[in-house]
């Protein structure tokens, strides 16, 4: 069985691989975004080593961040980024506290993101506001099931993430049809590419079985074209400037939280 301590020498080596190469490259955003995952890996695995309440804690901070960002990109208003940050958070508090009420809970909060723009009587943008709102809700409480998942949760986002890297380099070296009109930069190559690695990935973290392979392979690429399409509607490059290297938060983790629900469907 996958546990957070059999995670550890994994992670620590190839973190400390991805340094060598990174230090060969001589490439400052290589180099800034490595620093990047060096702090945050330790920090995340070791809240997820104290079980629920640490997976939890991650996953409050990793919602609300990802509302600030994506209340941003639809141009939400401070009350609408709010009640969407709050919902988010009472989601994941419940697959905590008491699992067998999230779907109450994220019904509630549904309720309570309507009924913003409702209120306030909006007939110019109620209806844009509406929908941002439970979007954001159905996408970004997703992260949610970091909680009972725990080491999967955890060997889920190095295999995402591992397909992302690897499907970036690789698009660019292999070339060939482009995935989408979404992301022009994507190809199906770097995808196939990077599907592998993520499936390597995970068998190598001893986290492979159907429901997280298609997760991995399916779900990845499709929360990263959801992620574009939002960013294209919006006419920004990246979702926030402050995670050195890159961009927002929300960046990150756009593959994992569509994986997530395709983990959830399929489990």
């Amino acid at each position: 069985m996958i546990t957070v301590a059999s995670l550890v020498p994994p992670l620590g080596g190839a973190l400390a691989l991805s340094g060598v190469a990174v230090a060969a490259s001589r490439r400052r955003e290589l180099r800034i975004r490595w620093c990047a995952w060096a702090v945050g890996v330790p920090l995340v695995t070791g809240a997820f080593w104290l079980g629920r309440p640490g997976a939890a804690a991650v996953a409050v901070v990793v919602g609300v961040i990802a509302v600030l960002e994506y209340g941003a990109l639809m141009r939400l208003g401070r009350v609408d980024r709010a009640v969407l940050a709050g919902a988010v958070a009472g989601v994941v508090l419940a697959a905590w506290l008491a699992p067998g009420e999230v779907f109450r809970v994220a019904a509630t909060g549904a309720l309570a993101a309507a009924a913003v723009p409702l209120l306030a009587g909006d007939a110019d943008h109620g209806l844009r506001r509406l929908g941002a709102g439970l979007l954001g809700l159905v996408w970004l409480s997703t992260a949610a099931a970091l909680v009972p998942l725990g080491a999967v949760g955890l060997a889920l986002f190095v295999a995402v993430s591992t397909a992302d890297i690897v499907a970036y380099f690789a698009g660019r070296r292999l070339g060939g049809p482009r995935l989408s009109p979404l992301s022009p930069a994507k190809r199906w190559s770097g995808t196939l590419a990077g599907a592998v690695a993520g499936l390597g990935t995970l068998a190598a973290l001893s986290a492979f079985s159907w429901p997280t392979a298609v997760a991995v392979a399916v779900g990845g690429p499709a929360g990263d074209l959801l992620e574009s399409m939002i960013k294209r509607g919006a006419r920004v490059k990246d979702a926030g400037h402050w995670l050195p290297g890159s961009g927002g938060l929300l960046d990150r983790i756009d593959s994992l939280l569509v994986a997530l629900a395709v983990l959830l469907v399929l489990s």
